[in-house]
Order: C-alpha cells, then structure tokens, then sequence
C-alpha cells in the first residue's frame, strides 16, 4: 500500500532480475529496451550487393559493424535493415545492396552513442559494359575483360574490404570476387576462374558462432569446373559458361551475389539482405520505493514514521 512516507509499503526488497535477452531483426521494426538495461551488443549488417552480368565481378558483402556497450536511450529506436541489391543480366554491373542502420540520437555525454550506418555492398562489375567493381560496404569485384581485366571496387573504412580484380587469361576472362568484411575479393585466375569473394567475419552475438558478410564470386567465360567459390559468410558461388548459374548470397547474412559468367549464364545472382543483433545483458535490482515490514517497525520505534 502505498503511505505518506514516500513509496509502498510490502515485503523485504525483492530482487528484481532481468534475463539476458537477444532481439534479431531480420526485417525493419523498432527496438525497445528492457528497464535495467542502459547499454547493449548490436551487431548490424547491410545488404550485400548483387553480383555483375557477364564474366563479371562477385558483390561485395554489406558493411559490418559489432559494437559491444553500445549507450542506448529511454525512448524506443528505429531499425533499418537493407535488401540486398536486385539480379542483373549483362551488359549492366551489379546493384548495390540497400544501406542499414540503428537510428538513435546520439545522447551527450556519451560517446559510444548514436546512430550507425551500414553501407550496403557493391555491385560486381560487368565486362560488356566495361564496368569496374562498385564501392561499397565491401567492394564488388572487377570484370574480366579483353585484353585487360578491371578493378575490384573499394570498400568503407571500418566495414569491409576491397573487391577483387578481374582477369584476362589467354584470350579469355573471369571476374574479381566481391570483397568480404573480413578479407578483401580474390583476383581471378589465370586458368579462367572468377576470383573467390572475400570472408565474413564471424560473431558470437546469439551464443552460437555465425559468419556474416562473405563476399560473391566472380563469374567465368570457361565452363564448369570453373566456378568459384563465394566467400564464407553467405557469399554466393559465381557462375560458368552453360548451365552453372551464379548463386545468389544468404538472406540475413549480408553476402554478396555470385557474377553472371558466359554462354547461358549472362546473369549475377542478388544479393542477401542485412541483419540486426541486439543483446541486452542480465541485470536487476530491488524495488525501487518498497518499504519492507523491518524498515516501518525501526521508523515506528524511531518516530520518524508519519501515519
């Protein structure tokens, strides 16, 4: 019951305990806190980029950031989570996958606080448009050209790496792999194999080691086996001449898309979209404003207690 002391009267304090808790978000929505928590994990993902049409560059994986004792406020805080970019046939590079990010206000005083942008990953590049990896969170991979290949893209500081270059190797091609967060896209081959894309980095946020952010292989003008390999992480396999096609990269991991190869397979595969993690640590207290039963009794015996 509530007195004329301040607070209620009840039990001894209780312990209040707050449960470790952990929210995904695999598509936009808003985060609210728990009452205990005044700073959480948040792990956040862009959208990874899709990889190029023709003998093309891998997509570079979306950027990556894992900020442990992140300050959060009172109020509730938006989630932006981004698509990874869209399919793309030759003679046009790769889409860039969609940025994400947390939109806290940044809170004075504190400097492990506001908002984070994550930059969505490149676009492979294309080789019968002469296109270049794009720049992204990670960089999509450059197109295998003749007589020359092209450059990987670049990637934001912090978030990811590079794509890799393409190549020409006897005549024919193969494109770079798109970059991953955490290693740059491989240059394609000599023997005609689109470059590897970059791998993820992998994050034990939800108590299980997971890797995100691989980046997409590069595609092929040979046929299979000259497929390569996306990055770990969710980067998609690139594609080869005939029937191989580009493999798209994983949903919620922010990889990046496999590169359109030849003959049959003019077309990069999408990107996979981003993520948010949020963990909240266990925590409690006692009931703030309880009055327990020994604290009336030594205020009766005091007087200091006000009926």
């Amino acid at each position: 019951m509530a007195n004329s002391n301040g607070g209620v009267v009840g039990v001894d304090n209780p312990a209040i305990v707050q449960p470790e808790i952990i929210t995904t978000f695999n598509s936009s929505g808003t985060f609210t806190k728990a009452p205990y928590t005044t700073t959480v994990d948040i792990l956040i993902v862009a959208g990874g980029g899709s990889g190029g049409g023709g003998t093309a560059g891998g997509g570079g994986a979306g950027g990556l950031n894992f900020n442990p004792g992140y300050y959060i406020p009172a109020n509730p805080f938006p989630i932006t989570i981004g698509a990874g970019g869209a399919t793309q046939s030759s003679p046009v590079a790769g889409n860039d996958g969609s940025n994400s990010l947390s939109g806290a206000a940044a809170v004075p005083g504190q400097s492990n606080s506001g908002s984070m942008t994550m930059i969505g990953g490149g676009g492979g590049g294309d080789r019968d448009s002469q296109a270049s990896g794009r720049p992204g969170g990670s960089g999509g991979g450059g197109a295998g050209t003749v007589p020359a290949g092209l450059p990987g893209g670049s990637a934001t500081s912090g978030q990811g790496n590079a794509g890799g270059n393409g190549l020409t190797g006897g005549g024919d091609s193969a494109g770079g792999g798109g970059g991953g967060a955490g290693a740059v896209g491989q240059t394609a081959t000599v023997n005609k194999i689109g470059g590897t894309g970059g791998a993820g980095t992998a994050n034990s946020i939800t108590g299980v080691s997971v890797t995100y952010a691989g980046g997409g292989g590069g595609g092929s003008h040979q046929p299979a086996p000259h497929q390569s390999a996306g990055g770990a992480g969710g980067g998609g396999a690139g594609a080869s001449t005939g029937v191989t096609n580009a493999v798209a990269g994983t949903a919620n991991l922010g990889g990046g898309g496999g590169g359109g190869g030849g003959g049959g397979a003019f077309t990069g595969a999408a990107g996979g979209s981003g993520v948010a993690i949020i963990k909240e640590a266990q925590g409690g207290g006692t009931g703030s404003g309880i009055w327990d039963m020994n604290s009336v009794y030594d205020a009766v015996k005091a007087g200091t207690w006000s009926s």
